[in-house]
């Protein structure tokens, strides 16, 4: 779910199957009901997201991209003292939540090859989950399998669906849950998977029908096998709501996203909040600083009310900002939001 050219446009505005219906098999039951709101758990997730790696986006130096941060780059983009200063400012703001973009910023084992230059090394990336733990913040691994994002795969993401991507996804979503010591979730991305959003990129290539449920099925597969649980961004159902609700595993922790400040059932990324809870899924509603300051307060306001307690797990705040010092104060700005929210008594 990450900012682009193409978010802030969107802004304005047989093996196949038989693994899909043996995976969605999960969906049987009866779909849980919207109750009266309650306050919220003394549990409740209160969550940022920070990028490792910011190779998400467009697979070159694309004229479209010049003074953005979004295109790619063969070297690691992040700064330690801004990333320790942020942390900080987190736990202070009663954070207890980071959600770590990895990409290609470290070293893996299983793939050394997709690493960056300055990538971190296994043991730097230990040392650092065990210093979050102290801290009181629970690390969360995100790997975007997007194909609008997933630049950090290198050679790999110009192989998807084939033999030797799913082997290398495998290798790397059973490694990072290692890395992280079987965290509660693993979020997936799979945002904006669309050929609009790929249009300044010089590879693109996008999964429809059965295969993007295919592929998607076989991730979460691959998150459950190694003993955590799949995350994923909602907007999928945005233009296909018919086969998301029929496929969508209801053990997929779901993050719909959404950063206007125009609440209601006539906006479609909003109204997905309601969708969602109608149809019974858990949620971490997200919502970002990237075009309103006041987006993250709304969104916490508006599923307050509107999600059942039960099936509100928390929230997320985005900056979409790389780890950098030219973006400290987006970054500060972002946490404060969340603090603001957790201080009207949410």
């Amino acid at each position: 779910m990450q900012p682009t050219i193409q978010r802030r446009e969107l802004l304005k505005a047989g093996a196949a199957v038989s693994m899909a219906a043996a995976i969605s098999g999960r969906l049987a039951g009866a779909l849980g009901q919207a109750s009266t709101p309650a306050p919220a758990r003394p549990d409740l997730i209160w969550a940022n997201l920070l990028h490792l790696s910011y190779n998400m986006w467009c697979d070159w130096d694309s004229p479209a991209w010049k003074g953005l941060h979004g295109a790619y780059r063969p070297e690691l983009r992040f700064d330690q003292t801004l990333w320790d200063d942020l942390l900080k400012r987190m736990v202070d703001a009663g954070l207890n939540m980071v959600v770590i973009d990895l990409g290609d910023g470290v070293q893996y084992r299983s793939h050394p090859e997709i690493a960056v230059k300055g990538a971190w090394p296994i043991e730097k990336l230990r040392t650092e989950l065990a210093r979050l733990r102290k801290m009181g913040l629970e690390p969360i691994p995100k790997m975007n399998f997007s194909a609008t994002h997933d630049a950090w795969l290198g050679k790999y993401a110009r192989a998807v669906s084939t033999d030797a991507y799913y082997a290398v996804c495998r290798d790397l979503i059973i490694e990072a849950v290692e890395l992280f010591s079987k965290p509660r979730f693993f979020h997936l991305g799979m945002d904006e998977e669309t050929a609009e959003h790929q249009r300044e990129y010089q590879y693109a290539v996008i999964r429809q029908h059965d295969l993007w449920w295919h592929d998607f099925l076989f991730y979460v597969e691959q998150v459950e096998r190694a003993g955590s649980r799949a995350w994923i961004w909602s907007d999928y159902l945005w233009k296909h709501a018919e086969p998301f609700f029929r496929k969508m595993p209801r053990s997929v922790l779901q993050s719909n996203w959404y950063y206007g400040d125009t609440f209601g059932n006539d906006v479609t990324a909003a109204k997905a909040y309601l969708d969602l809870e109608k149809h019974g899924y858990e949620q971490v509603p997200t919502g970002s600083n990237w075009s309103s300051p006041n987006n993250f307060r709304l969104t916490v306001d508006y599923c307050s009310k509107n999600v059942a307690r039960e099936r509100l797990l928390g929230f997320l705040q985005t900056a979409w900002h790389p780890t950098l010092e030219v973006c400290r104060k987006r970054h500060e700005e972002a946490i404060d939001q969340v603090r603001a929210a957790k201080a009207a008594g949410r």
